[in-house]
């Protein structure tokens, strides 16, 4: 098959990954920057340029799109749907895993396990929205944060009242979630291909740091799931009309908690705390259904 991997980094972990994953099972591999595309619409016949010459012969395309380029690499991988290519990653259900609220009233529906969450227009009843999550300690995040940036935790009310009042001083959109005390400061990243977990690590921040991002520092390493966790991971996916995707989760007393849901997951850190060559499984989900 030929298939394109969209991203704006060709020296990326993942994107090589990939890249590797598909020549050994001898397929033909184009890395892509989305940016550089060129999209001509017309009746009947839609078309993308790439750095001026047209993109043909597309089998199936991998979509690596960072959250700074969403609305740019949604309507790239629109036009390839257009085209009657086979994406891994569709328009809508990047755009609706981007947007943090709605995939958490979407989760909400489908009765999954979620920390109570609060949002509000800039609210001046703080006290109200400190109450409705159960007062301090509590997160405080921006709708637009990625990679743990844009995340607090407010220990104190007087400090949750100081951040979401200095975040509403700068029309900041954000949502104020309960935290999990018996969670410890660790989440479990699930990672789900073609509706089956194909591994899962646990992920625990540094000394004295909440956010468990690899990227901030943390360290990651395999961990056992239960039933209810890998069903939760597999619905949440699921729900989200996702085929590939890395589902965060928090352990508590009443269940698996999820935290987020990501349409375009890191491959180097699972990869490294499992041993599994989940490039190589996202590959084979593509010859399954391309």
């Amino acid at each position: 098959m030929n298939i394109v991997i969209l991203s704006r980094n060709a020296n990326l972990y993942s994107t090589i990954a990939l890249q590797q994953a598909a020549i050994k099972r001898r397929h033909n591999v184009r890395i892509i920057d989305p940016i550089n595309c060129d999209i001509v619409i017309e009746q009947k016949n839609p078309v993308i340029y790439y750095k001026g010459r047209r993109l043909d012969h597309v089998d199936a395309v991998i979509p690596r799109i960072g959250s700074s380029i969403t609305y740019y690499g949604t309507s790239i991988i629109r036009q390839f749907e257009m085209m009657g290519v086979f994406t891994t990653l569709g328009s809508q259900s990047l755009v609706l895993s981007r947007d943090k609220l709605q995939s958490l009233q979407v989760l909400s529906k489908a009765k999954l396990g979620l920390p109570k969450t609060v949002f509000t227009n800039y609210s001046k009843n703080i006290d109200d929205i400190i109450q409705h999550v159960g007062g301090a300690p509590l997160i405080i995040k921006l709708l637009e944060g990625t990679q743990g940036l844009g995340v607090v935790l407010a220990e104190t009310k007087n400090a949750a009242k100081s951040v979401i009042e200095a975040f509403n001083g700068l029309q900041a959109r954000i949502i104020v979630q309960e935290f999990i005390e018996e969670a410890k400061g660790v989440d479990i990243r699930v990672f789900v291909v073609g509706g089956r977990v194909v591994g899962a690590m646990k992920r625990k921040g540094e000394e004295g740091e909440f956010r468990s991002n690899l990227h901030r520092g943390g360290t990651a390493e395999v961990v056992l799931l239960s039933e209810e966790e890998k069903e939760a991971a597999i619905e949440a996916v699921k729900v989200l009309n996702l085929a590939v995707a890395g589902v965060d989760m928090l352990q508590s007393n009443r269940g698996p908690l999820i935290l987020e849901v990501n349409s375009s997951p890191g491959l180097e850190g699972i990869e490294k705390a499992t041993g599994r060559d989940v490039a190589r499984d996202i590959i084979r989900y593509i010859e399954k259904n391309a």
